[in-house]
């Protein structure tokens, strides 16, 4: 028979003192107590048996057991050592999970996931993010060779809305355009911040992920198309040039490429880069690079 929930505030309590349990600033560590958001969470990622999952930050396992309950093999990511016999511990009725005591940005992902599951068919990522640390762990899994189909992941309500803010918004920018080149992006529900101990200063937000089934815009060079993203948003305030010059170099050569590129592009160099949608950056990079090479 399984015990009633980990994230119950009265056995996260009693699970925590027993363990002689501090919550460490550094690692962002914020443990949820509502069993309903959980189980919410585990619905949005609608797993089943053949799901393949991967959790990061497990905690004490409040997450990982509605995971474990709905999908197929849990791989968890735990960086903290001192949580490894409390999961031991709290999901021992699961033999579907797999704890790995590693920092998930330095392993070789492949590597560890292929002795978990099965690489031939899809993974999806479901997790409590730390704030922290939230976008690099997102871009480490997108840009992974991992086949990494959907995401469901909680993280500040503020980075929320910036992953999947549209041009002409101040939420948009640099991390909307990385993000929703690969996937489409929705928030799939609110978590106020009175649901996790210790209690942040901040609500959280459910973020979807979908992989689209080729990226948003075609591009020559990936890594330069984000290059000039990156460029357009460097200096907010600034003007599209300005910030243009500000990256690639203002010498008369420069400028003479610049002009060039944005003329063909049909973009008024004078916008500023949240005014741009994808596809004309996605123009605008092409032609920067056609330009160069003639």
């Amino acid at each position: 028979m399984i015990e009633k929930d980990i994230a119950s505030p009265s056995r996260t309590k009693e699970i925590l003192q027993r363990h002689g349990f501090s919550f460490k600033k550094s690692l962002g560590q914020n443990f949820l107590t509502e069993p309903n958001i959980l189980r919410h969470i585990a619905a949005t990622a609608e797993l089943n048996k053949e799901s393949q999952i991967i959790e990061v930050g497990p905690g004490i396992g409040a997450l990982t057991e509605h995971l474990a309950r709905s999908g197929g093999e849990v791989l968890a990511f735990e960086i903290d050592g001192r949580l490894l016999p409390i999961l031991e511990e709290t999901l021992a009725p699961y033999d579907n999970v797999t704890v790995v005591n590693e920092d998930v940005l330095k392993v070789n992902l492949r590597e560890i996931a292929s002795q978990v599951f099965d690489l031939e068919k899809p993974i999806q990522v479901v997790a409590n993010l730390p704030y922290y640390i939230t976008t690099p762990i997102m871009m480490h899994f997108l840009e992974s060779d991992l086949p990494v189909e959907k995401m469901v992941v909680m993280m500040q309500k503020e980075v929320a809305e910036r992953i999947q803010a549209k041009p002409k918004s101040k939420a948009y920018g640099s991390l909307s355009i990385a993000v929703q080149y690969y996937m489409e992006a929705s928030i799939a529900f609110i978590v106020p911040k009175t649901a996790f101990v210790p209690q942040p200063n901040v609500d959280s937000a459910i973020l979807k992920l979908e992989r689209r089934q080729q990226p948003l815009v075609e591009v020559k060079d990936e890594d330069f198309f984000f290059k000039v993203v990156k460029a357009a948003f460097q200096l907010r305030r600034k003007t599209l040039w300005n910030n243009l010059l500000h990256t690639f170099g203002k010498d008369e050569a420069t400028k003479a490429w610049l002009e060039q590129s944005l003329s063909l592009a049909e973009i008024d160099p004078k916008r500023r880069g949240e005014t741009l949608s994808i596809e004309e950056f996605a123009s605008l990079a092409n032609h920067m690079l056609e330009c160069k090479q003639n």
